[in-house]
């Protein structure tokens, strides 16, 4: 793999289903497995087959019919778990365990009872038993955001021993800082021996709003593979969000860090995730939201008018969206309404745009946003009207 690749790794149907109410049929599974592999994802987590006969199903049919993505499945360092990960991932075309066990202090002492060398051993066990039915293994160290970084280097050396290509490094809690997170990358980079026989992973959580910068901070420190969610739909606050990493990273190309995702079917793949999960995707949502190429103050929309870069860092059509949208309310100005008249059929002169637009803001300050069929009333009633028709 090219070291300028970061690949995407996506969790939607196994993290991002654990949003409570957000439960998916295999049917709607599928679909929305053969459109990440048509998104370009490199990996999809297809589910925990061991949970649920639901699952262990779900896995099994996205093998069937993935063509290009890796396809995973969790488990626990438990060895029916692996078992049954095995048997739901036989008909991939690129099968992948995802296996691991909690590294700090608190999952030991509470979580397991256990001591850091118990530990070490049940995660070399888990590992070298998921090697007997796939190459291809990924180790997760759970909550390893609070885990003292030397003792991590010490379990990540020995799961790599026992045969891990991809080395997990979750922000479990989302508790991390960027400058914490991506410092923790950089030690086991530079610490870890056998590390460049594995890819470091990033895997956030959302509960401080650092998801998103936590990744970003990881592969700039090295890590190659970001764990995400359309939407980033999640438990709790959520995961980090698969659009918002991919477009930084396009966004910021002195970085020197490509995806592959086809960005063009992102609003598409939010929409998609949103309608199957029933589940309400926030207006001013980055990258996808109902708002995010949308201008509604009258600055703005003189900016956008003249040119779309003086306010929008991306186009839309880069993300599957039409078109900026003016939004005409009462912080609207002429620029805008002379631009919205326009696209229905009004040139207006400066003059009869001055006289409109009384009218239009005494309208708009009645109604949050002023519609198409409004526009064509507030002309219809104006002074000017007879003189705009006869032109």
């Amino acid at each position: 793999m090219s070291d300028n690749k970061v690949q995407i790794f996506d969790t939607t149907l196994r993290d991002g289903e654990q949003v409570p109410g957000c439960k998916l049929n295999t049917e709607q599974k599928l679909i929305i497995a053969e459109q990440l592999d048509l998104l370009g994802v490199d990996i999809i987590e297809a589910g925990f087959p061991v949970s649920s006969p639901g699952d262990f199903k779900s896995v099994e049919e996205i093998s069937k019919i993935v063509k290009n993505a890796t396809v995973c499945g969790l488990t626990r360092s438990v060895e029916n778990d692996i078992k049954v990960a095995g048997e739901a991932l036989k008909y991939a075309k690129t099968p992948r365990i995802h296996t691991g066990i909690g590294t700090s202090d608190s999952h030991i002492k509470f979580k397991f009872k256990s001591t850091q060398e118990d530990v070490i051993e049940r995660a070399v066990k888990a590992v070298s038993y998921a090697k007997s039915f796939v190459e291809d293994v990924e180790f997760y160290a759970e909550d390893a955001g609070r885990t003292d970084n030397e003792y991590l280097a010490r379990v990540c050396e020995a799961v790599i021993k026992a045969g891990a290509t991809v080395l997990n490094i979750p922000d479990t809690t989302g508790y991390c800082l960027p400058s914490e997170y991506g410092a923790k990358i950089k030690y086991l980079k530079e610490n870890v021996k056998g590390i460049d026989k594995a890819i470091l992973s990033c895997h956030c959580h959302n509960d401080l709003g650092l998801a998103t910068a936590n990744s970003i901070e990881g592969v700039i420190n090295g890590a190659r593979q970001i764990e995400c969610t359309i939407n980033g739909i999640g438990e709790r606050a959520g995961n980090t969000a698969l659009e918002e990493v991919v477009m930084i990273l396009k966004q910021h190309p002195y970085l020197n860090l490509d995806t592959g995702i086809q960005t063009e079917m992102l609003y598409g793949m939010s929409q998609l995730v949103s309608d199957s999960m029933g589940i309400y995707t926030q207006p001013n949502k980055a990258i996808v939201g109902a708002n995010a190429f949308a201008h509604s103050s009258g600055i703005h929309q003189d900016g956008v008018i003249k040119n779309r870069e003086t306010y929008e860092i991306m186009d839309p059509k880069d993300v599957g969206v039409t078109e900026s949208a003016i939004v005409l309310t009462a912080r609207s100005g002429r620029a805008a309404l002379a631009y919205r008249a326009k696209n229905i059929g009004y040139e207006l002169t400066k003059l009869q745009l001055d006289e409109i637009y009384t009218n239009f803001l005494d309208f708009a300050d009645k109604k949050k946003e002023v519609d198409d069929s409004d526009i064509h009333q507030i002309i219809e009633n104006s002074k000017v009207y007879s003189e705009i028709t006869s032109a």
